[in-house]
């Protein structure tokens, strides 16, 4: 008789345990939050391109460019990566940087082209999606271990992009308007009609397009050293930037897609200079071998 009561006693003053939830850590889901935030940041711009509120739109482009460059670092530093992640990322990505820029440059100036000027804006994203895909494709088809599958790519080709990566080619196709609210602040009228010609936007549109399916290489800034004598010069020219950005911000935009557009042609020609001295430093090694052989 005392059996069952002794038993509900202990049962009383065992201690209550936590109940165990499965699914993924908080921490692991603020990347796809961050993605999430610059998808809405991105549909919206389109909301603001048709009530013709062009500052808020674009203003909200460079925020999804904001978010690109932090959700993907925040994974891999939360170790929160996951094929769910790309994927979301990637359609984040042709949304905002090839639906969304597109769409507000035809709603801005393109579309007094007619029928003509949806053209580069369809070439435009089409090109986005393209690239997008190729990257996507590029990391399915990388090796999980360095001796199966094919061989990794070269130590100097890690710090760069095949082609104008998408945020990037956002900014530069963006350029028209930024240089357009930039003169129209500055009262220089005349400017600002010429860089709003519909022309101007759609061969833009597609000279980016092409850049960023081409196999330019382009250099990624992920794992760039500097040396220690710019070190300073570039801190100080980083904080000029940003003070520039907070007082004239269509300025510093548009600054920073001319700079951007100037340098492609110099990354190309380090790529081949760093191929050309990995090509020479395996030249001595094959004579060696062939010798021996």
């Amino acid at each position: 008789m005392n059996g069952p009561r002794f038993r509900g006693r202990l049962r009383r003053l065992r201690p209550r345990t936590r109940p165990r939830y499965k699914g993924p850590s908080f921490n692991r889901l603020i990347p796809n939050i961050m993605t999430m935030l610059g998808l809405c940041a991105g549909l919206t711009a389109i909301r603001f391109a048709f009530d013709a509120q062009w500052e808020k739109a674009a203003a909200l482009i460079v925020v999804c460019a904001a978010i690109d460059a932090l959700d993907g670092r925040l994974a891999r530093l939360l170790k929160a990566t996951s094929r769910f992640g790309a994927e979301f990322d990637s359609l984040s990505d042709f949304l905002c940087f090839g639906v969304a820029p597109a769409l507000i440059l035809f709603l801005w100036t393109l579309h007094d082209a007619r029928g003509l000027g949806f053209t580069p804006c369809l070439l435009f994203a089409v090109c986005s999606a393209l690239r997008l895909a190729r990257f996507n494709a590029a990391i399915e088809d990388a090796p999980a271990l360095p001796l199966a599958g094919p061989p990794p790519k070269p130590a100097y080709s890690q710090n760069f992009f095949t082609g104008v990566p998408a945020p990037a080619g956002a900014g530069l196709a963006l350029f028209p308007l930024f240089a357009a609210l930039l003169f129209e602040g500055w009262g220089w009228i005349s400017l600002a009609g010429a860089v709003r010609h519909p022309a101007f936007s759609g061969l833009l549109l597609v000279v980016v397009g092409g850049l960023m399916v081409s196999t330019l290489p382009t250099w990624s800034f992920k794992n760039f050293k500097v040396p220690a004598d710019y070190v300073l010069p570039l801190l100080l020219g980083i904080g000029a930037y940003v003070a520039m950005l907070l007082t004239e911000p269509w300025a510093a935009l548009a600054a920073g897609g001319f700079i951007y557009g100037g340098m492609l042609p110099f990354s190309a020609r380090s790529y081949r200079r760093l191929k050309r001295e990995a090509e020479a430093m395996l030249e001595p090694a094959m004579v060696s071998s062939e010798e021996q052989g």
